[in-house]
C-alpha cells in the first residue's frame, strides 16, 4: 500500500508541474486517504486489536 501512496504522490507532483491541477488534486486526495488507512491499521496493530499471525 505504501507503493501506491508513493505512486500517487509522484503523479500529483508531475500533474501539478504540468498544470493539470484537477488531476493533481485527485491524486493527492487518494494519497491522503491511503495514508489515513495505513495509519489507522498501524495503530490497530500497535494497540493489539488486530493480531498478525
Amino acid at each position: 500500500m505504501i507503493k501506491w501512496i508513493l505512486i500517487l504522490l509522484v503523479v500529483a507532483a508531475v500533474a501539478s508541474l504540468l498544470g493539470f491541477h484537477t488531476l493533481a488534486g485527485a491524486a493527492a486526495t487518494g494519497a491522503r486517504i491511503l495514508i489515513a488507512i495505513v495509519l489507522i491499521l498501524f495503530l490497530l496493530v500497535i494497540l493489539g486489536v488486530i493480531a498478525i499471525a
